[in-house]
C-alpha cells in the first residue's frame, strides 16, 4: 500500500526529538484557520510514493539521527493514512529507527489504534480546549482528541502536548487553565510545546488563489508568550516556548 507525500524535510529539529527525519503526508480533516499548509488538506494530491522508498530514505540519514533523532510522520493529518504507515513503522523499527507520529487527534479508528500502540512517540495537538473555541478555530470537535490523549494515559503510551498561541483564538487564560487542570494528572504526558503563532503560509494561500483567513491576526508579543509560558508552567514543569 502505498503513501500519499506531501513533502520532505531532512535534519528536522522542531517534530520530536533530536534530528529527524519528517514526511508530510496528504490529508486533513481539520480546517484551522491559520494553516501553515493549506496544501496538505485536500485528500487529492501529493505524491504517492512506496514506503520502501521512505524506509531507504530513513536508513540512509540513521547516521545523523543519534541516540534520539528518528523519523516523523506529520502533515496534513497522519492518521488519515494509518493502515499504510503501520507496516512501515514496523520496517522502521526493525532498523533501529525511533518514530512519531504529530498528530491531532481527531481521527479514530483500528488502525489508528494499532498505529498509537507501536509509535515511540505522540506529538498531540491540542488547538484549544473550549469546544466551541475549538470548532470556530478547527471547523472540527476536539472531543477525539481528548478521547485519544486519554486513550494514549490509559495505554502508558508517552506524548507530548502542542499548542498554538493564536491571539484572540486560543489565548484565553480561562482555557489554558481548564487544558492545565484537565491534563495536569496525566503520567503519560512528557512535554508541552507552546507554538507561537506565525505567518509563514500565507504566500502559499495566494498561490493557491485563496485568501488567508488570519490576516488581521498579529503575531504575539513577547509579553503574551511570557505571560502564556507562566500561566501553562502553573501545571506543568516540562513547558517549552519554541
Amino acid at each position: 500500500m502505498k503513501l500519499k507525500v506531501h513533502s520532505y524535510e531532512s535534519m528536522g529539529t522542531y517534530d520530536g526529538p533530536g534530528l529527524r527525519l519528517v514526511v508530510f503526508l496528504q490529508g486533513c480533516p481539520f480546517r484551522c484557520l491559520y494553516c501553515a499548509n493549506p496544501d496538505t488538506i485536500p485528500y487529492e494530491g501529493g505524491k504517492e510514493t512506496d514506503p520502501e522508498e521512505i524506509l531507504r530514505m530513513a536508513v540512509s540519514q540513521k547516521p545523523f539521527f543519534g541516540k534520539r533523532g528518528g523519523v516523523t510522520f506529520s502533515g496534513g493529518e497522519p492518521t488519515v493514512q494509518a493502515k499504510a504507515i503501520v507496516p512501515l513503522v514496523h520496517q522502521l523499527h526493525n532498523q533501529g529507527i525511533n518514530v512519531c507520529l504529530d498528530s491531532n487527534g481527531g481521527i479514530w479508528n483500528s488502525d489508528v489504534e494499532e498505529l498509537l500502540s507501536i509509535v515511540d512517540l505522540v506529538l498531540l495537538d491540542v488547538k484549544e480546549f473550549n469546544p466551541e473555541r475549538h470548532q470556530s478555530l478547527t471547523g472540527r470537535s476536539n472531543h477525539q482528541t481528548l478521547k485519544t490523549a486519554a486513550w494514549l494515559e490509559e495505554h502508558s503510551r508517552p506524548f507530548w502536548l502542542r499548542y498554538v498561541l493564536v491571539p484572540g483564538y486560543s489565548d484565553f487564560e480561562e482555557d489554558i487553565r481548564a487544558l492545565g487542570e484537565h491534563f495536569r494528572t496525566y503520567k503519560m504526558l512528557q512535554r508541552v510545546e507552546i507554538l507561537p503563532y506565525h505567518t509563514l503560509g500565507v504566500n502559499k494561500y495566494a498561490s493557491l488563489g485563496q485568501e488567508y483567513p488570519l490576516k488581521s491576526v498579529p503575531l504575539n508579543t513577547k509579553a503574551q508568550l511570557s505571560s502564556a509560558e507562566a500561566l501553562f508552567r502553573e501545571y506543568f514543569p516540562f513547558v517549552v516556548l519554541n
